[in-house]
């Protein structure tokens, strides 16, 4: 016998509708609200995503030793080719001013303006890197939320969760071209489906870095953006660069602790567990190399000695010194019984960031009229086939502004003027069988990791094919039958999203940045400036495709 249906109520129509509330979803709420009413929803606390707890800081050319240019340089060398120089460029242009704004809303980095302190990480050739001591994230998110609540014109909706867009082709108003109207969110703490109508709709949920076993990210980042884009006829690029950060702590009650890559760039060495450093036989820049180097090295020589994992010592320091700079990484680590000061510190890989994402343009346009894309979310074309570390939160204020002031442009359009229908639970039930999503996320996160990680050869991509096509024909079948929870929206996105990275990573023939693989151990140099292009109804990649 059919349950009654969750009650489903039309939220307040809002000018622009923000999914997600880190860096790039508040900037943009932030540099709208001037101009347009801002809805920002978050599956969770308003603070809980991966901006919070990113520790290092925002790259930007600050010193006067340093260059646009230098910057420039090497962002396009960590991404090995893959790098679109128009975003790359204007990037590292506007890192400047990015702090400046930063800093004119609150935000307090380490030192003042003109001096600030500067550190040096993988991938940089100089001190380009703004933190606040070793919890930059917590600083921005805090100083974000703080003037997005203070603001008449942005309304922050924490505990909810979107289902998915809707647009016109969905509707199947085919006489209309094709229009992001708004989505379908969950009220997580009231069980109801809200129908939110919005004349822009802009996508900043984050990457999809849950899809492995082991991440430094939060339990939100699960692709929930880049899988509703696809649902609504977005193309994805890039989708096989998932970036493993080298230094996570390794410990049964660490979880999620990442140890900021700052720690290396101050003199910090990696060793083997008998006490040898080994970085410099993997590249001469030794610990300072870019993170798929560092990772790729570690994951060779855990494997080569049956390591559990290598250790991070930068005890040569002064304990003055690492209090000072690292204050949050040092009590962190004394609660899992070790003196960063006095000893080296266990750590392992973790998937920590998703290179591709959600194509758009410099704008933040998506293929879909009137859906942006912003932050992590995206595919701008900065990253390539790997980040350099502390670009992404400057990404996040960068692509934001950009995308904003394009929505501006556009606010005086005409409204579509369409009712958004409500859910439908009409012929659904409530599950009596919850064991079905734990041990399908479960399954799908180990595979990953255990064939999609660090290393991949061709043979372990095509298992992986064969498990994910299982489990989204199961996952499928229990969307249609069983009512929505938060759980099962993650898992549903969570497949897609690692579907995506599987067909991504065997169109590739070659390693190239993060994705390396046995059986192509060398770079095709007819591939470069070549993205791994996937579009909705195509089973293949698009060859060739460099367009956004």
């Amino acid at each position: 016998m059919l349950s009654t249906p969750i009650r489903t109520v039309t939220m307040f129509p809002c000018d622009v509708l923000v999914v997600g509330s880190g860096a790039a979803g508040l900037s943009i709420a932030l540099h709208l609200a001037g101009h347009a009413r801002v809805t920002v929803i978050a599956k969770q606390a308003i603070t809980e995503g991966s901006t919070y707890y990113a520790q290092g800081g925002i790259s930007a050319v600050i010193n006067p030793d340093d260059s646009v240019e230098a910057h420039a340089a090497d962002t396009i060398s960590a991404g090995a080719g893959l790098c679109h120089e128009d975003a790359v460029r204007l990037t590292a242009s506007r890192g400047g001013e990015s702090v400046r704004w930063l800093v004119d809303i609150g935000v307090n980095f380490t030192g003042e303006p003109g001096r600030f302190h500067l550190t040096r990480e993988g991938g940089h050739s100089h001190r380009r890197v703004v933190h606040a001591a070793d919890a930059t994230g917590r600083q921005i998110e805090n100083t974000l939320v703080s003037q997005a609540r203070n603001h008449p014109n942005i309304d922050l909706l924490e505990d909810h969760i979107a289902i998915d867009l809707v647009t016109t082709h969905k509707l199947k108003l085919t006489s209309r071209a094709d229009r992001c109207i708004g989505a379908y969110v969950l009220d997580r703490e009231k069980g109801v489906v809200q129908a939110v109508a919005a004349r822009f709709v802009v996508l900043a949920t984050g990457g999809a870095s849950k899809v492995y076993l082991y991440t430094s990210n939060p339990d939100t980042s699960s692709g929930d953006g880049i899988a509703m884009a696809w649902r609504a006829g977005c193309r994805v690029a890039n989708m096989e660069f998932n970036q493993f950060h080298p230094t996570c702590m390794y410990h049964p009650s660490a979880k999620s602790f990442l140890v900021t890559e700052a720690l290396r760039g101050e003199g910090g060495r990696l060793l083997l567990p008998g006490g040898e450093p080994f970085m410099n036989r993997f590249d001469s820049r030794g610990e300072l190399a870019p993170r798929d180097i560092v990772a790729r090295a570690i994951d060779h020589e855990m494997k080569r000695l049956g390591a559990d994992c290598v250790y991070l010592d930068i005890s040569h320091r002064s304990t003055d010194f690492i209090t000072g700079h690292f204050p949050n990484v040092y009590r962190r680590c004394l609660e899992f019984g070790y003196d960063l000061a006095r000893e080296p510190i266990p750590v392992v890989p973790a998937a920590h960031y998703t290179c591709g994402g959600v194509m758009t343009g410099l704008d933040g346009r998506t293929d879909v009229d009137h859906l942006y894309a912003v932050g992590e979310t995206a595919h701008t074309g900065l990253h390539g086939a790997n980040r350099m570390a502390s670009n992404s939160l400057l990404e996040c204020v960068v692509f934001a502004k950009n995308a904003a002031e394009d929505i501006t442009t556009r606010l005086d359009e005409p409204n579509a003027g369409l009712d958004i229908p409500p859910w439908d639970e009409s012929r659904v039930t409530d599950s009596d069988e919850l064991v079905v999503i734990s041990h399908n996320w479960d399954e799908l996160r180990r595979f990953m990791w255990d064939y999609v990680g660090i290393v991949r050869t061709t043979k372990r991509l095509q298992r992986a094919k064969r498990r994910v096509d299982l489990l989204f024909g199961e996952i499928n079948e229990y969307y249609s039958h069983f009512r929505v929870s938060s759980d099962l929206i993650e898992l549903r996105n969570l497949a897609l999203v690692a579907d995506l990275i599987i067909r991504s990573a065997l169109s590739r023939r070659e390693s190239r940045g993060l994705h390396y693989t046995l059986d192509f151990p060398e770079r095709d140099g007819s591939l470069d400036q070549v993205d791994t292009v996937l579009s909705p109804g195509h089973p293949y990649p698009i060859a060739g495709s460099t367009a956004r």
